[in-house]
């Protein structure tokens, strides 16, 4: 399941994934909110968490996270990965040299701390 947690800046798109997330929940929630972020602001940033008992992702998500990255590739500014899956942030470490902003990843234990950094540095009057 794909949450959107609604507590950032206009120009922060911020999830928590838990359970199984399926393709149906990344074109319901994460697409949308995505789009609709482009179309107000030059560029976004993006916080991904899995949380604890994130039991995986179907493989059409998978594929739906990449065109969505790829698509808007250039107007990614931060992204903060959080997550304690070894394979989740091997595969973040591999593409994160295409993404022209900058990636962090985090461990599950540092939320706190990836929260502050996606949010850091924004100019003030910016939503």
């Amino acid at each position: 399941m794909i949450t959107r947690l609604n507590d950032f800046p206009g120009n922060v798109l911020a999830f928590v994934c838990t359970g199984q997330v399926s393709k149906a929940e990344y074109d319901a929630i994460l697409v949308p909110a995505v789009r609709d972020a482009l179309s107000t602001h030059e560029r976004v940033r993006l916080y991904y968490e899995t949380a604890a008992n994130f039991a995986g992702i179907d493989p059409g998500a998978v594929w739906e996270d990449f065109k969505v990255g790829m698509e808007h590739f250039t107007r990614w500014e931060r992204i903060a990965v959080v997550t304690d899956i070894e394979w989740i942030r091997h595969m973040v470490r591999f593409f994160s040299f295409l993404l022209p902003g900058t990636t962090k990843i985090f461990p599950l234990a540092d939320a706190a701390r990836a929260r502050k950094w996606i949010v850091a540095d924004l100019p003030t009057g910016r939503s």
